[in-house]
């Protein structure tokens, strides 16, 4: 079963952002992946609602230790104790990574999935560091909401 991880903003998001979430998340689910993500709110909460609702698996990779924090569409909630250092894990157990929106520790998910070999998608139109990285940081493939789930698996 492929992992597909979601990485981006954990704030507040604008309704459209968390439209194409929760679309990229069903997305993924109806192709028979698995969602990875850091399990807290925002883009990774969207996204998992959105694998929920067509029947998928979530997987939230945890900065704290209690599983309590994870959103309430996590299937299961690994804790790590590592704050953002646990992005490594996040990216480092996906075949693919996704981004939507994001500041800093988005960023720091693309750079490390690049370190590892792991293919990374932008998600074009929804701000943050999705929007502009693809322009300093070469490898990184740009990408419209619908084409983001088949362009990751095209490379896969």
């Amino acid at each position: 079963m492929k992992q597909i991880a979601v990485v981006g903003s954990d704030s507040k998001l604008t309704d459209e952002v968390r439209r194409t979430a929760e679309g990229i998340g069903r997305d993924i689910a109806k192709e028979g992946c698995v969602l990875i993500c850091g399990g807290r709110g925002g883009v990774m909460e969207a996204a998992c609602k959105g694998a929920k609702s067509a029947g998928g698996i979530t997987v939230g990779i945890l900065p704290g230790l209690d599983r309590a924090d994870a959103n309430s569409y996590i299937d299961v909630a690994i804790t790590t104790g590592m704050g953002y250092a646990r992005n490594s894990l996040v990216v480092s157990c996906a075949d693919a990574v996704i981004a939507i929106a994001g500041r800093s520790g988005t960023l720091s998910e693309i750079a490390l999935s690049l370190n590892y070999g792991k293919p990374v998608i932008v998600v074009e139109g929804t701000g943050g560091i999705s929007d502009s990285v693809d322009k300093v940081i070469e490898g990184i493939l740009r990408v419209g909401p619908g084409e983001a789930v088949k362009t990751a698996l095209a490379i896969i």
